[in-house]
C-alpha cells in the first residue's frame, strides 16, 4: 500500500489517486465494498400509538391482565411444576426456585454459598421481564403492577450496593465470585454475567421512558461503567459477552444520554455515553480475535460466534438466540455509525437466516443439540425451533428494515409474528413453548420451565409490537403492519400527521387507512406489500406460491396504478384532511412448496394464508398422519368465532393411505394446542402428484 504522506509531489498524487480508484473497482465484485447511502427509518415512539384492533386488542387485554403478572409471580416462585425436572426440583429442595431471593441473599452480604435459585441467567430473565412490562405499562397504564416492580427494583439496588465496584450478578457472586465475566477458568457462555448487566441496561432504558424512575437505570451506569474499565483493548481484560444481546442494550443506553444529556444529572455516577458505544463496539469487533500472552482468551467458537471475526462472517451460526441477538446488535451499530462493514455483515447474517435456514412459520434453529442453526437447507418438520430465536430473528428483521428501509424486511418479521411468536404462548396467556416443531405426537404447553427464557422474550416483543407498525424517514410515513390503530407522528420537514387504520386483518385483506396531516401538505406514504401477495412466498425462493388475486389500492375510493419498489408502494400527492387509502390484500388460502434444495421436505405442501400458516390436528383429523391432498385441491376459508377465541379455518379433501377421500379441517398454527393440549399435528402434508 501506498504511503500517501510520502507521495508529495503532483505526480505522486495523481498517481494514488488512481490506484485507489482500481483498488475499489477490482474490489466491488468480490468484497461488496462499495458504499451505500442509507436513510434509515425510524418505528414511532409508543406513546404515539394506540392499538385498536379486533384481532390484536383482546391479547393485549389478555397479556396486560394475565401474561405480565403470571411471569413475575412464577419469577417469584408462585407457580405449580407441571414438568418432571421441577417437579423433583421441588420434591428435593422443599420449595420452587424464586429469582428475587437471589438478589436477597447478595444484599446481606452472601458470597460463594454454592447456592442459586434458577438458572445463572435468571437475573436476565427478571430484567428482559422488566422491559416487556415498562413498554407496556406505557400503553396500559397500572399502578399495581407499577408499585410491584418498583419493590423489585429496590431489591436489586440493595444487592448492587454490596459491592464496591458497582458489579452485580447473583449467580457468579453466590457460587465463584472471583470469576466475574468468565475469567479464571469460569465461562461466560453459561454464567451470563454480561449477557445480564446488558438486559439491566436494557430495562432500565425501558423503565426509565416509561415511568421516568432512574432507580434501575443508577443501577446500570454503575455496572456499565464497572464493565467498560474492565473490558477492552490491553491492559483490560480481553472478553466477549458469552450471549449475544448486550450490544444493542448497550446502544441503548448511548442513546439515552446522548439524546438526554441533562439526565446525566439525576445519575449518582458518571456518565459518558461515549464508553458505553465504545464498548458495545468492542464486543461486536473483538470476536474472532483472542489476543496474546496475558491478554489472551480462549475462542467462544461457532456456537457464540466467535469462530472468526464478525466482518468475515458469511452466514449466521451457532447457538440461535445468540446469533440473532448479535445479528440484531450489528444492525442496531450499522444504523449508527453507518460502516459498510457493518452493514454488509448484517446482511450476510439476514440472507443466509431467511434464504437457506428459515423456517415456513419464522422459526429459527433446526438443531436441539446445542440449540443452533442448522447446514444451508437443513429444515426438517421437527426442528427444535425454539420461541425466542424467532422473536430474535424478528427483532434482527426488524432493525434491517430500520437500517434499509425495504419490506422485505417486515415480512419476515410479520411471519414470526402471526406464527412462531404467538404459537409460544397459550391461548389462555399462562402457558408457554419452548420448542415449537412442525409435526409433533405429543407437544403440551408447560406452566413454567427449567429454562423459562421464553415468556420474557414474549414479553419483549408484544410490549414493543405498537412502535413497528408505523415508520417514519425525513419525507415519508411507512405503513408497515396492517393492524387497526392510530398514530401521531411529525416528519421531519415539519409535516403533522395524524394516521388510522381500520382493518381485519389477518382474517380479511381489507384495511382502511385515513391520512389526516395538520394541514394540506404534499409528503409520501409508503404501504407495504407482502411479498406473498405477490406470489413471492420468499425473497430468495427458499418457499414458493401463488395467489389468484391481485393486490388493489384506492385513494378516496379511485384505483390507483402502482408499483411496488423494496417492498413498498409509494403514494405522494398533496394530502389533505380525511383523505383515505384503501388497500385489499389477497388473504385467499393458497399452497406452499418448498425449495428443491430441502430434502427433508421433498413431497409435501403446506396450507398458508395471508400471513398464517395452518396446520391439521388430530382432534380434528384422526387420519392426518397418512394425509396427502392435491396442488389442485379447492381450499374454503371460513370464520369461526365460537372456535379457539375466533379463528378462519380452511377445509378440503384429502386422501389417506388406503386412498379414501376425506374432508380436513386446518387451524392456524399458532391455535394448535389449545383444545386437548397433547393432540398431535403436522403443518407439511404430501404433496399428491
Amino acid at each position: 500500500m501506498l504511503n500517501k504522506t510520502n507521495a508529495k509531489s503532483g505526480n505522486n498524487k495523481y498517481r494514488q489517486t488512481i490506484l485507489n480508484f482500481v483498488c475499489i473497482i477490482l474490489l466491488m465484485p468480490f468484497g461488496k465494498v462499495m458504499a451505500q447511502t442509507i436513510q434509515p427509518i425510524r418505528p414511532l415512539d409508543l406513546k404515539q400509538v394506540v392499538i385498536n384492533d379486533p384481532f390484536w386488542t383482546p391479547k393485549y387485554k389478555l397479556w396486560n391482565t394475565i401474561t405480565v403478572n403470571d411471569v413475575f409471580d412464577k419469577l417469584e416462585g408462585k407457580y405449580i411444576p407441571d414438568r418432571k425436572d421441577l417437579i423433583e426440583e421441588q420434591k428435593k429442595l422443599g420449595k420452587t426456585r424464586n429469582a428475587f431471593t437471589n438478589f436477597d441473599r447478595v444484599a446481606k452480604g452472601e458470597k460463594d454459598i454454592k447456592i442459586h435459585d434458577g438458572p445463572p441467567w435468571y437475573d436476565g430473565l427478571v430484567y428482559e421481564s422488566i422491559r416487556g412490562a415498562a413498554d407496556l405499562l406505557v400503553k396500559h397504564p397500572d399502578a399495581q403492577l407499577q408499585n410491584k416492580i418498583d419493590g423489585y427494583i429496590n431489591r436489586i439496588a440493595m444487592a448492587q450496593a454490596i459491592d464496591p465496584d458497582g458489579y452485580i450478578n447473583t449467580y457468579t457472586t453466590l457460587t465463584n465470585s472471583n470469576r466475574r465475566w468468565g475469567t479464571n477458568n469460569g465461562d461466560d457462555k453459561w454464567q451470563h454475567d454480561i449477557y445480564n448487566a446488558g438486559m439491566l441496561a436494557e430495562a432500565a432504558v425501558h423503565y426509565y421512558n416509561a415511568t421516568h424512575n432512574t432507580q434501575l437505570l443508577k443501577v446500570a451506569v454503575k455496572m456499565s461503567n464497572y464493565m467498560f474499565q474492565q473490558m477492552g483493548p490491553a491492559p483490560k481484560n480481553n472478553v466477549i459477552p458469552g450471549h449475544g444481546g448486550p450490544e444493542e442494550a448497550l446502544l441503548k443506553l448511548y442513546y439515552l444520554f446522548k439524546n438526554n444529556p441533562n439526565l446525566k444529572k439525576e445519575i449518582a455516577a458518571p456518565v459518558n455515553e461515549q464508553e458505553y458505544y465504545s464498548l458495545a463496539k468492542y464486543w461486536i469487533e473483538n470476536r474472532g480475535h483472542y489476543g496474546e500472552g496475558v491478554h489472551s482468551r480462549k475462542s467462544d467458537s461457532s456456537y457464540n460466534q466467535d469462530h472468526q471475526p464478525v466482518f468475515e462472517q458469511k452466514s449466521i451460526e451457532g447457538h440461535a438466540v445468540r446469533a440473532t441477538l448479535l445479528a440484531t446488535g450489528v444492525a442496531a451499530m450499522a444504523i449508527e455509525n453507518n460502516d459498510q462493514r457493518y452493514i454488509q455483515t448484517a446482511k450476510n447474517y439476514w440472507d443466509n437466516m431467511i434464504g437457506k435456514r428459515m423456517f415456513i412459520t419464522g422459526g429459527e434453529g433446526a438443531m436441539a443439540n446445542g440449540e443452533r442453526f442448522g447446514k444451508d437447507y437443513f429444515i426438517p418438520e421437527s426442528a427444535y425451533l425454539e420461541t425466542c430465536a424467532s422473536i430474535g430473528a424478528a427483532f434482527f428483521s426488524e432493525q434491517m428494515n430500520e437500517l434499509q428501509a425495504d419490506g422485505k424486511y417486515m415480512d419476515e418479521f410479520e411471519r414470526v409474528l402471526y406464527n412462531n411468536l404467538l404459537s409460544g404462548i397459550s391461548l389462555s396467556g399462562d402457558h408457554y413453548h419452548y420448542e415449537n416443531p412442525l409435526i409433533t405426537k405429543d407437544h403440551p404447553r408447560w406452566a413454567w420451565h427449567d429454562c423459562p427464557c421464553c415468556p420474557p422474550m414474549i414479553l419483549k416483543m408484544i410490549g414493543a409490537l405498537p412502535s413497528y407498525i408505523y415508520a417514519t424517514d425525513d419525507n415519508a410515513l411507512y405503513v408497515n403492519l396492517f393492524i387497526g390503530s392510530k398514530a401521531t407522528t411529525q416528519l421531519k420537514n415539519g409535516n403533522a400527521i395524524q394516521v388510522q387504520q381500520v382493518t381485519n386483518y389477518p382474517w380479511k385483506g381489507k384495511s382502511v387507512i385515513t391520512i389526516n396531516p395538520a394541514t394540506a401538505k404534499n409528503f409520501t406514504v409508503k404501504i407495504r406489500i407482502p411479498g406473498w401477495a405477490n406470489s413471492k412466498e420468499n425473497p430468495f425462493d427458499l418457499y414458493h406460491s401463488k395467489v389468484n388475486q391481485q393486490v388493489t389500492i384506492k385513494v378516496n375510493q379511485k384505483l390507483i396504478a402502482y408499483a411496488v419498489e423494496n417492498g413498498y408502494v409509494a403514494i405522494t400527492r398533496k394530502w389533505n384532511k380525511q383523505d383515505i387509502i384503501e388497500i385489499n390484500l389477497p388473504v385467499e388460502p393458497r399452497l406452499v412448496t418448498p425449495n428443491n434444495s430441502i430434502q427433508t421436505l421433498n413431497g409435501k405442501i403446506a396450507i398458508v394464508a395471508g400471513p398464517i400458516v395452518y396446520g391439521i390436528e388430530a382432534i380434528d383429523n384422526p387420519e392426518l398422519e397418512s394425509y396427502s391432498i392435491n396442488a389442485s385441491t379447492t381450499l374454503q376459508l371460513n370464520y369461526k368465532p365460537n372456535l379457539l377465541n375466533g379463528i378462519n379455518t380452511i377445509t378440503g379433501v384429502a386422501k389417506t393411505a388406503n386412498n379414501t377421500m376425506v374432508n380436513f379441517t386446518a387451524i392456524p398454527f399458532f391455535s394448535i394446542g389449545n383444545r386437548n393440549v397433547s393432540s398431535p399435528y403436522k403443518v407439511w402434508m404430501l404433496n399428491q402428484k
